[in-house]
């Protein structure tokens, strides 16, 4: 059984040994300030409150919002977490009354993120590290 909470208190250690299971290189950080400044964060907790799975809901302070950090526990995926979080994450922004939730992904995620919902547009980024 999977509980899922939204802006649960996570700390740093937590959420960083989440993110070195699942994203190569990643970096012990800070996540305070990321967590202050979202519109809202969802985690994924085992019956024995681990987090497996967590993403994070960015906002302009308007209608647009933003889905960044999908991750799930690579012990747990294919289970249907990550597109569970993915859904909870649409209704909430839509509880919060914003009326756009752009996500930007990898090609080999499309259709992944298709079956949540998504259609692809195009988008220009700009990578400055």
């Amino acid at each position: 059984m999977i509980a899922y909470r939204i802006n649960p208190n996570l700390s740093n250690e937590t959420l960083n040994r989440l993110f070195s299971a699942t994203w190569v290189g990643h970096s012990p950080s800070d996540f305070s300030s990321v967590l202050a400044h979202s519109l809202a964060y969802i985690g994924a907790f085992t019956a024995d409150d681990q987090l497996i799975g967590f993403v994070n809901l960015a906002w302009d302070g308007g209608v647009h919002a933003f889905l960044l950090d999908p991750t799930v526990d690579p012990a747990w995926q294919r289970r249907g977490i990550g597109k569970e979080l993915v859904m909870r994450a649409i209704e909430e922004v839509r509880l919060r009354g914003c009326a756009w939730l752009h996500v930007d992904f990898e090609a080999h995620l499309e259709p992944f993120y298709a079956q949540c919902g998504f259609t692809s547009t195009h988008a220009g980024l700009v990578h400055l590290k």
